[in-house]
């Protein structure tokens, strides 16, 4: 059985996911999809709106045959490390492809980009910190380099303002890097672009998109023709028993008190957490009665929105510097579901996983997955604050899901 695998965060699952994994399905003529999916806090620095049970089976629901999970350590970090971390946990449960979306669609423009920044990678890194040196953003003087090299050397390259060219990117670059035996595709996009709000009278939306109009609207009639109707079903349940999703601004109390209850110092230990913004941090949170209010006040030119959602997310879960660094690698394949197809993909390859395949999570001894349940379990205190009546299920308890 051959396997393609694809990297996601389902937050939620839609009809461009679904259209998605059909695609890569087919263009890689693969029996099997598997998906390495992030867990509760995601990489652009925010809990995930609803938990990653429910949006495992809405992934199995909608066509995927083994769900497993990113780890904290990955799913929160820049894209970069994002994609090392998935790319080598697809190849070590014997993904012979990747697919991902993209906005330019073809897969030669992201070779040519890779091999122009890797042949000139010297003078790449020195624009780099020229731009930095003028206070502008990482990512902005990331695009500054890669604008002065492409100019310098043209050819036939990838647009890396957008957002999923981006990650594309860092997908191919991770799996060369890593000399891993895992073929590149790309699907185009279609119809939504990643920010682009939702339109009435389209069935496809980006996942932005329909969190913005949930926020907005607070109605989940206004996504409904954007997303599977399980999908759908799924969201409503959640709603249902926990009347909102998650997000910063519903976690603020918790993360309020965090950030609170830490001097500017003990604030620094925080992975991410850097050049004295714990005390513009830890002034912000004393003032501020939301999370809009308190992100207001913080963000600058230096620190893009996402750079300080991913500081916050470790500070809230306590994940630090000194624990980021001793991490090198994935060591340990977290099952979160599978369906039937995948459970036999399974049962033929699971001799020839290369990290242990972990489903009885009780039983496992390991300080990265350890980083996984606290996060999970913090996540859920902020979810069921409040509530009696319905409390999310323990993550070191929960088998994985056969659909």
């Amino acid at each position: 059985m051959q396997a393609v695998g694809i990297v996601v965060e389902y937050n939620p699952f839609h009809n461009g996911h679904a259209y998605h994994l059909k695609q890569a399905k087919k263009v890689a003529q693969a029996d099997v999809v598997i998906a390495v999916m992030s867990g509760t806090f995601l990489q652009r620095g925010e809990p995930a709106m609803v938990d990653k049970w429910t949006r495992t089976q809405m992934a199995l629901a909608g066509g995927v045959d083994i769900v497993i999970e990113l780890p904290y350590v990955y799913s929160t970090a820049p894209a970069t490390d994002f994609a090392k971390g998935a790319i080598s946990l697809l190849s070590a449960v014997g993904c012979e492809a990747f697919a991902f979306g993209s906005e330019d669609g073809s897969i030669q423009p992201f070779l040519n980009t890779f091999e122009l920044i890797n042949n000139h990678r010297t003078e790449y890194n020195a624009l780099i910190k020229d731009s930095l040196k003028t206070g502008a953003s990482y990512p902005k003087s990331l695009y500054y380099a890669y604008e002065q090299l492409s100019q310098k050397f043209p050819a036939s390259y990838i647009d890396l303002a957008q957002p999923n060219n981006i990650l594309g990117f860092h997908y191919l670059e991770a799996a060369k890097a890593l000399d891993l035996p895992i073929q590149p595709l790309t699907i185009p996009r279609i119809t939504a672009g990643y920010h682009d709000a939702l339109q009435e009278d389209a069935p496809i939306a980006s996942a932005t998109g329909i969190r913005k109009a949930l926020a907005t609207s607070h109605s989940l009639q206004s996504v409904q023709h954007v997303v599977p109707e399980t999908s759908f079903q799924y969201l409503a349940n959640w709603q249902k028993k926990y009347c909102t999703f998650a997000s910063w601004e519903a976690f603020w109390p918790l993360l309020r008190f965090t950030i609170m209850r830490h001097t500017p110092t003990e604030l620094s230990r925080y992975a991410e957490v850097t050049e004295g913004i714990e005390n513009a941090i830890l002034k912000a949170a004393k003032i501020s009665q939301s999370f809009s209010s308190f992100m207001e006040k913080i963000k600058s030119k230096r620190y893009t929105w996402t750079r300080l959602q991913r500081m916050l997310t470790h500070i809230y879960t306590g994940f630090t510097k000194e624990q980021l660094q001793s991490f090198q690698a994935p060591s340990f394949v977290r099952l979160l579901g599978m369906s039937a197809v995948g459970q036999a993909y399974l049962g033929q390859h699971k001799k020839h996983i290369e990290l242990p395949l972990i489903s009885r999570v009780a039983a496992t001894n390991d300080a990265m997955l350890a980083i996984d349940i606290r996060a999970a379990e913090l996540y859920n205190l902020s979810i069921e604050q409040g509530s009696t009546d319905y409390i999310l299920p323990k993550d070191f308890q929960t088998p994985p899901i056969r659909f």
